[in-house]
């Protein structure tokens, strides 16, 4: 077999997002990059994850802000069209077709390389074309490993095999309801499509083998949503998880661990990601094949001498979000680019080359009714790191914002505040449309903004943000 062997500055295994980021990083500071990609152009995000998932759920969240209102609730009469929002859901998915996304890797100067890449040693890439020839790339610089995570199904679940269940990709792109859909996992890929199929018309079963939902997360956002799923129709049950399933026909059997059966047309397995490092080659430059990345902060993989092999996104398991994927890559990018024109690496907290907020800051919308909003620590996780904590709660409902944006708002917000430096630790919100509110909060956690100038960022009246106000209020009264 014949091997063409090309030589670049920069090489990119993984065309998501991620992956995407980190070549126009390189390619701005005039770095040649190679990205080679095995499937779809754009990743995960663009066809199996955020962007149909998110437009899944949109529409009931529209319709349900219409329903909040006296006057808009008279006009909101009708039921959601299903075809409408499957076809919506599938022109967000580009119809699964990435000739998009292939002219803007191209047009920032990169060069897509389509294939199965693999570590052939140090800065070496073979890539297994489609056609089944050979291509091996080599790096003057750096490769970038940007291959993202999978799915896990439980390999020791009885039936499994035969039952032909959903994964994350099968919940956002499935063409047609199911009758009955029995979900396993409280995170968020479980409470998210859950939300999104009850709405669309399936009788949804949503099954937890902890005590509660989004157990990362501070505790009330997940009783808050559990309510909320609840109120929409769908069966919320913890302390319960499969102990075999069964597909006969058009129907599976859920077997559970207290005895009792369910049967669905389809069962949806939410229970944990893995990383797509089997058969990546690591063992040729002293890693094992199959197993997380462990990085530095500048994203340059641990156990290889010459900072030459970088890891971001969900490989590296620092933080599974496309926006922290895409932050990782602009930090490595940057580190890349840096060593290779010869400059000094900024490596300190908060530095530019230095992935920092993946450790503090990492903000999260959960996109149910109602949304979930974090960024930094719960109150749970800052005690657990040995800080001095205050915790201040208040009832978003009663801000004139809220009770103006939805009759009867329901919702609640915390801020976790380091008593020694009086700055925000983390910051929690759960209610209708909180998801916009976040960045703000994001921007107070990173920036360490003292209360005491918080006090200064004057919140619009009549606003749903006049919550920092009304959580510094309470902050100050509860001295």
């Amino acid at each position: 077999m014949t091997t063409e062997a090309s030589e670049y500055d920069v090489i990119v295994v993984g065309a998501g997002p991620t992956g995407e980021n980190l070549a126009d990083r390189t390619t701005a500071a005039g770095l040649s990059t190679a990205v080679v990609e095995s499937e779809l152009v754009g990743g995960e995000c663009s066809y199996w994850a955020c962007m149909p998932s998110k437009a899944l759920l949109r529409p009931p969240a529209a319709l349900s802000a219409a329903r909040a209102v006296a006057g808009s609730r008279e006009a909101a009469t009708g039921q959601l069209d299903v075809a409408a929002v499957l076809a919506r859901r599938d022109s967000f998915a580009s119809h699964w077709k990435d000739d998009g996304q292939v002219a803007w890797v191209t047009g920032i100067g990169a060069e897509l390389v389509r294939g199965e890449g693999r570590l052939d040693g140090p800065r070496r890439v073979l890539v297994r074309t489609p056609e089944g020839g050979e291509r091996l790339l080599t790096a003057r610089h750096a490769v970038a490993l940007c291959t993202g995570s999978r799915a896990v199904l439980p390999a020791d679940l009885p039936g499994l095999a035969g039952a032909r269940p959903w994964t994350s990709r099968e919940a956002v792109s499935a063409q047609a309801v199911p009758a009955r859909l029995v979900v396993v996992g409280g995170g968020v890929v479980g409470v998210e499509m859950a939300t999104a199929w009850q709405a669309l018309g399936a009788q949804v079963t949503l099954l937890v083998r902890g005590a509660r939902l989004l157990p990362r997360l501070e505790p009330f956002a997940g009783e808050l949503v559990a309510a909320g799923l609840r109120a929409a129709g769908v069966v919320v049950r913890t302390g319960v998880q499969p102990t075999a399933v069964r597909r006969d026909g058009a129907q599976v059997t859920v077997t559970l661990d207290d005895g009792g059966s369910l049967v669905a047309e389809e069962l949806l397995l939410a229970t944990g990601r893995a990383p797509r490092t089997e058969g990546l080659g690591l063992a040729s430059v002293g890693l094992v094949d199959g197993g997380w990345l462990t990085v530095d902060d500048s994203c340059a993989v641990r156990g290889v001498a010459g900072d030459w092999l970088y890891a971001a996104g969900d490989v590296n398991h620092r933080a599974l979000l496309t926006h922290q994927g895409k932050y990782q890559a602009r930090i490595a990018g940057a580190a890349i680019a840096a060593r290779a024109l010869g400059r000094p690496l900024e490596l300190g907290a908060w530095g530019a080359h230095a992935a920092t907020a993946d450790l503090t800051a990492v903000p999260q919308v959960v996109f149910t009714e109602p949304e979930v909003a974090a960024v930094g620590l719960s109150a749970e996780q800052a005690e657990r790191a040995g800080h001095r904590v205050r915790v201040v709660d208040y009832e978003l409902g009663r801000v004139a914002g809220a009770s103006l944006a939805a009759d009867d708002y329901q919702g609640r917000a915390r801020m976790v505040v380091d008593l020694e430096r009086e700055v925000l630790l983390g910051v929690t919100f759960v209610g209708p449309g909180v998801g916009e509110l976040l960045h703000a909060a994001t921007v107070a956690v990173v920036g360490q903004v003292p209360i005491d100038r918080l006090w200064h960022a004057v919140p619009s009246y009549p606003t749903v943000s006049e919550i920092w106000l009304r959580l510094l209020e309470t902050y100050r009264d509860s001295e």
